[in-house]
């Protein structure tokens, strides 16, 4: 799934500034690195070794937003003689700077992930390596971890393998003018091959029973003392891009299997009927019409994250149907269950080294596995400790907490205003079914609302916004109380 950046106009970043800062303060989110750890990455420069392997033919390119430097991946595609596809997929080589047990390894396992905010960043790593000797920056000889997928002429994966490589990309091209390029015909086969490939991926995962969802960017503008909350629709190539991502996460994942040890992003299919009910009731709440027999997937599919009402039901949707962890495995001991049930297929987080810490220990193992090697004792040890790491990534949080602010700021001449809307959780696991969220139809929002009575999950209510700040101090933003 692609996550949708929030971005503010001028006028309005200037406006909610503070309540960004006060976010970044609450989650302990901080740009800046101890010293230590910046005179780490210093010696880390100066140390990396390039691999034997030369992959440097290879004319990569970058797709990425205009003004990212953290470049994971860059990718070659060409036709394969005889019918199919060859994907040369080169993926930052993190481990070539961090090593296990140093100080970058210390401040990476302490932040976990890069978090994402309207104005800014919080990188995972230094800049002075995430975006410097360690990206994918077109010119530079940088070490990698290069994958290579063959694919038959329907785009299924026929054989994948990785190994380490120096590469260097000829090009960091953006999203917007990699469309258009391909629109009007005028892209470069390697290019323009990658609408070819990543329609026959979005068939193939269409086939399996995978649900894909490119999530839309949001847009914060103020005009005349309002606030505003538009959607920009994610551009096809971003899905297609998105597939080339996925394809390798599924590669990685079959690897792992096949070698006895590994880690995956498991997911299993929600089983609770309350939970199904109640997401079935949001659909019809909000004018979604989930006909009987449709599948989640087929129904996720066919809906557009760019309205309003849709964006709301598969950010909530997919919170309660899909719940997914990590699942750890060695000496050949497979889980029970190793898939995801959004993919519709065993998956892995192996693309984003630079922005998400796992990645590092996925793109080892699987290098080790394909080279026929034990993988280094330093990934097995920590095995056990990443899901526990992982879960205390901030990525979700700060995302939620920004929609947050965002939305506060859009209702906040509304206080006083009553509006329909629908009960989604309550807090009575807590002995406390007097509170709960609610989801409002128009504008498709939530927030947090308080009863005189109890609240059931599922039921209409009429809730008067009592609270809209985005200055408040704490995730309870905007506050309802049922009339």
């Amino acid at each position: 799934m692609r996550r949708g950046q929030m971005h503010m106009s001028p006028d309005a970043l200037d406006a909610l500034l503070k309540g960004l800062q006060q976010l970044r303060a609450e989650l302990k989110a901080s740009t800046d690195f101890p010293v230590h750890v910046l005179e780490a990455a210093e010696a880390a420069k100066a140390a990396v070794r390039l691999p034997d392997k030369d992959a440097t033919h290879l004319p990569l390119f970058t797709i990425d937003p205009p003004t990212s430097k953290d470049l994971d991946q860059a990718m070659f595609l060409e036709r394969r003689s005889g019918g199919g596809y060859r994907v040369h997929y080169a993926i930052a080589d993190v481990a070539a700077f961090v090593k296990a047990g140093s100080p970058l390894d210390a401040e990476a396992h302490d932040r976990i992930e890069t978090l994402y905010f309207p104005d800014l960043k919080v990188p995972l790593h230094p800049p002075s390596i995430s975006e410097g000797p360690a990206s994918l920056l077109p010119g530079q000889i940088v070490p990698a971890l290069l994958w290579q997928h063959d694919l038959d002429a329907d785009g299924n994966v026929t054989d994948s393998t990785v190994s380490r490589a120096k590469v260097r990309s000829r090009a960091k091209l953006d999203y917007n003018g990699v469309q258009q390029d391909i629109d009007a015909g005028t892209a470069e086969e390697p290019v323009a091959l990658l609408r070819e490939i990543g329609k026959l991926r979005e068939a193939v995962e269409a086939a399996r029973g995978g649900v894909s969802v490119n999530l839309p960017d949001q847009e914060v503008t103020l005009k005349d003392g309002s606030f505003r909350l538009s959607y920009v629709k994610a551009l096809p190539v971003e899905g297609w891009n998105e597939q080339i991502s996925l394809m390798t996460g599924m590669a990685a994942a079959r690897i792992m299997l096949d070698s006895g040890t590994g880690i995956l992003r498991t997911q299993k299919e929600q089983t609770d009927e309350r939970v199904v009910r109640r997401v079935h009731g949001i659909a019809k709440f909000l004018g979604i019409d989930w006909k009987p027999g449709v599948s989640y997937a087929a129904l996720v599919n066919s809906l557009d994250p760019a309205d309003h009402k849709h964006m709301a039901f598969l950010s909530e949707a997919t919170a309660m149907l899909l719940k997914a962890e990590y699942t750890t495995f060695r000496d050949r001991q497979i889980p029970d269950h190793t898939g995801h049930a959004a993919i519709a297929a065993p998956y892995t987080y192996c693309t984003a080294p630079l922005r998400r810490l796992i990645d590092r220990y996925t793109g080892e193992l699987c290098v080790a596995a394909c080279a026929g090697r034990v993988p280094p004792s330093w990934v097995v040890e920590a095995l056990n400790c990443l899901p526990c790491d992982m879960a205390r990534g901030k990525g979700k949080v700060a995302d939620r907490r920004a929609v947050d602010l965002a939305e506060a700021a859009v209702l906040k001449n509304r206080v006083g205003e009553v509006f329909a809307g629908l009960v989604i959780n309550t807090d009575a696991e807590d002995d406390n079914p007097k509170e709960g969220m609610v989801q409002l139809t128009e504008p498709a929002v939530m927030g947090r609302i308080t009863a005189g009575a109890r609240l059931h999950l599922g039921e209409s209510v009429q809730a008067k916004l009592t609270r809209a700040d985005p200055f408040f101090s704490g995730k309870n933003k905007i506050l309802f109380n049922a009339v």
